[in-house]
């Protein structure tokens, strides 16, 4: 696999990696410039020359992963047996300027629920460098969301049909951020305690009224799911306070508040995909010194201020819900009325 295979590769895959490009030489050097390789955590494709230039240059790539540093960076490595380094010498006798460029996971993020709103959020979230899923039980509903808008944008977007999308949540890749807002409320339980089996996931958001969430925080708390890991959902969602009903503007309010998420979510191996900053650690002077180691809305589903335990603030302004309690997810089949979310 060559390096625009293997960085396509890795995108794919949701994992983090580092373009090396070396982007001069003068004097003798193993490779000319615009040689590139790829490299993440765990393996190498292509090559930039081999030796101590190419082990070094892994060596700082796989510090820039393990830091989740996010800025380009230089090094500068002279060829001759005067230079002390870790892998051997190399006496080619020239020197090379070698660019690092980070190539940072993408955040995923998984609609569940692709009506009215979950649409309009899915065309919101394709015009940002993010992997979206948007997942479906019903076939017609996504055969209708196949439109440009969620062609056009940076995002890798994927419609998934799943009569039982709680399949889709578990395959998901780790940290992924999750928005469950599907036609049906028992779907909608399904999802949930299915998230809340993950303790890897980067969020969980839940549309829905006050009124839905306290009927949905008794039942996953008889479903045996403690207080701390039912606190773990968000509901409602989306920006405290943001006024409208319209999908459009639904979709914006949780769209606003998901980037919120995703900007202060940590950076680095162990928040893998997750977007923000990580102070960049100086890279080693190779010419001179060795290396260093290594639906349609329902009533009102504007967000309203919530306690840490995912209930009601007294300040808050009360919500109307005129929708069915959901079922007990082991209690009952898997309703599909069509009822709206």
């Amino acid at each position: 696999m060559d390096w625009l295979r293997a960085a396509a590769h890795l995108r794919a895959e949701g994992r983090a990696g580092v373009l090396v490009t070396v982007t001069g030489v003068r004097g003798h050097a193993p490779r000319e410039a615009g040689a590139k390789m790829v490299v993440d955590a765990t393996r190498t494709w292509d090559s930039v020359g081999g030796g101590n230039l190419e082990a070094t240059v892994v060596d700082r790539a796989r510090q820039l992963l393990a830091t989740g540093a996010r800025a380009p960076e230089t090094l500068e490595m002279s060829l001759n047996e005067h230079v002390t380094t870790r892998h051997g010498r190399q006496c080619c006798g020239g020197e090379v300027s070698v660019l690092l460029e980070p190539l940072p996971a993408r955040a995923s993020v998984a609609v569940f629920g692709a009506g009215h709103v979950g649409l309009e959020l899915a065309r919101i979230l394709a015009r940002l460098p993010l992997a979206v899923h948007l997942v479906d039980s019903r076939a017609d509903q996504l055969a209708g969301a196949g439109d440009a808008a969620l062609d056009e944008g940076p995002a890798d977007v994927r419609l998934h049909h799943a009569p039982a999308p709680e399949v889709v949540l578990r395959d998901l890749p780790p940290g992924s951020h999750v928005v469950i807002m599907t036609h049906d409320h028992a779907e909608d339980l399904v999802l949930c305690d299915a998230a809340l089996h993950r303790a890897d996931l980067g969020s969980i958001g839940l549309i829905g009224s006050s009124a839905k969430w306290a009927r949905f925080r008794k039942r996953l708390a008889e479903a045996g799911h403690p207080p701390a890991a039912v606190a773990r959902i968000t509901c409602p969602i989306g920006l405290p306070g943001l006024a409208g009903k319209a999908p459009a503007a639904i979709a914006v309010s949780v769209a606003a508040a998901l980037l919120q998420t995703l900007q202060d979510a940590p950076s680095g191996p162990a928040a893998d995909g997750a977007p923000g900053a990580a102070a960049d650690p100086a890279p080693p002077d190779h010419r001179t010194a060795p290396a260093e180691a290594d639906a349609a809305p329902p009533d009102d589903y504007r967000a309203a201020p919530v306690d840490a335990g995912g209930a009601p603030r007294a300040d808050a302004a009360p919500r109307a819900d005129h929708a069915p309690a959901a079922p007990h997810p082991a209690a009952c089949p898997r309703a599909r009325t069509g009822a709206p979310a």
